[in-house]
């Protein structure tokens, strides 16, 4: 499906706030709101629009540290990471990649002893590197069509 210019600013308003009704989307784009209904659907249909999801603040949660973490999986250990990464409840977002390490995880964690036993688990599949996110510069920055 390629997207029109009132897909996208559907999607667009979606990204921004979900909760909004269709009615009040209809208004900002000049659309009925059975309109509106019927495109998002066409769009969930084809999985444009995977799902919808509260975003949490994790310092409002009580994680008080932030941080990525890279690993270089050793000779023969990868595998076994990527079946286990999903029990660990500290990692956010993890992506496979490209270069010298093989895995990127987003994670978050109480404190600094919470983030010790971390890494601990990680060293067993590979060399860790960890970096402290001191700040959000860009979060969640809804994705824009060329027509915006």
């Amino acid at each position: 499906m390629r997207l029109d210019k009132l897909n996208w600013e559907i999607l667009h308003l979606l990204q921004e706030n979900a909760r909004l009704s269709n009615a009040e989307i209809g208004r900002k784009v000049g659309l009925s709101s059975p309109a509106v209904t019927e495109r998002i659907k066409k769009m969930e249909d084809l999985g444009v629009i995977k799902r919808y999801r509260a975003e949490v603040d994790y310092t409002a949660a009580g994680f008080q540290l932030k941080a990525i973490i890279t690993v270089r999986a050793f000779m023969g250990k990868l595998k076994a990471f990527l079946e286990k990464v999903e029990e660990f409840h500290e990692v956010i977002n993890c992506y496979r990649i490209t270069g010298n390490e093989n895995i990127i995880m987003e994670v978050v964690f109480y404190d600094h002893k919470h983030l010790e036993g971390f890494i601990d688990k990680l060293i067993t599949y590979g060399e860790t590197r960890t970096h402290i996110v001191l700040s959000n510069i860009v979060t969640h920055n809804p994705i824009k069509s060329t027509w915006s």
